[in-house]
């Protein structure tokens, strides 16, 4: 007697009225399901950014005295390395700089476990795997909240010892441009989260190249001072949408001076197409998520 195999009755289940369990839906009813249970991802990240922080003596304020500390070892080390040539208000730049790539590497290293980290979620309950990343960035712009409340007061209080004028019309564009970056860190999660599913050793990886793009993003120095003599790798790194979303809000924090056309387009460009193509490659895997 011969038998078939599970994979040889698969396409001949549906003809009996029996769908397949765990079949990918299509992307615009996967998008609708989405939206419906995104609800329960805001929650998720509501309550770990709580239990995360309960902890601590110190609760939330640890949220942005760990970034805090780290603009301040930084200052201090480049201030005694670059004691002639630093950018002017430094103090505020490197805020800026360590604060808004902190927002970035967490979505990025979060992004990275959002399957891996809750395997009894996704085995035991039925819903888009999508709201995972998207759990992880909320979580993220959640601490953001109180770091851009500080970067602000820090910025503040620079321009006010420097006898310079404080708030501007252009401190409001900081709005759209943190959204923008929100868009573009969650692309980033989708594709680091699918990406460790397929390749678990790429998790190992991802604090070295957190650690690089840090340097190659003008967080701690101008990246056209970096690439002083070289047009080509000046135009890459400026082109770099981390350095893109850092100087943007820079300009308008430090400068009051609101950005160009062109750096709005790559902004948004950058944005939309990391989200669009990150969400359509997470999503092509959405069955395979939660099997061995």
């Amino acid at each position: 007697m011969t038998t078939t195999s599970p994979v040889g009755r698969a396409p001949v289940a549906p003809g009996y009225g029996l769908p397949l369990l765990g079949r990918r839906p299509g992307l615009f009813s996967y998008l609708g399901k989405v939206r419906l249970r995104l609800p329960f991802a805001i929650e998720l990240a509501s309550s770990r950014f709580r239990a995360e922080n309960e902890a601590d003596r110190l609760g939330v304020a640890w949220v942005v005295l760990r970034p805090l500390i780290n603009a301040a070892v930084y200052g201090f080390v480049f201030s005694l390395l670059l004691s002639g040539s630093r950018p002017p208000n430094y103090v505020g730049f490197l805020v800026i700089g360590v604060f808004l790539f902190q927002y970035f590497g967490t979505c990025l290293q979060e992004g990275s476990r959002a399957i891996l980290a809750n395997r009894g979620l996704v085995t035991t309950l039925r819903f888009p795997r999508a709201l995972l990343p998207i759990a992880v960035v909320v979580q993220a712009t959640l601490a953001l909240g109180p770091m851009v409340a500080v970067m602000v007061l820090v910025v503040a209080i620079t321009k006010i010892v420097a006898n310079q004028t404080v708030l501007t019309p252009e401190w409001l564009l900081i709005v759209p441009i943190l959204a923008m970056m929100a868009m573009f860190n969650l692309g980033i999660a989708f594709f680091a989260a699918r990406t460790t599913i397929h390749l678990r050793d790429v998790a190992q990886l991802i604090p070295f190249v957190t650690r690089i793009l840090f340097y190659l993003s003008g967080v701690i120095w101008p990246v056209e001072r970096m690439a002083a003599g070289m047009p080509s790798v000046k135009k890459v790194l400026e082109a770099n949408p981390l350095n893109v979303y850092i100087e943007m809000t820079r300009n308008v924090l430090l400068h009051a001076t609101a950005p160009t056309r062109a750096e709005w387009g790559w902004a948004l460009g950058w944005a939309v197409a990391m989200l669009v193509l990150g969400f359509i490659w997470f999503w092509q895997a959405e069955e395979l998520y939660g099997r061995d």
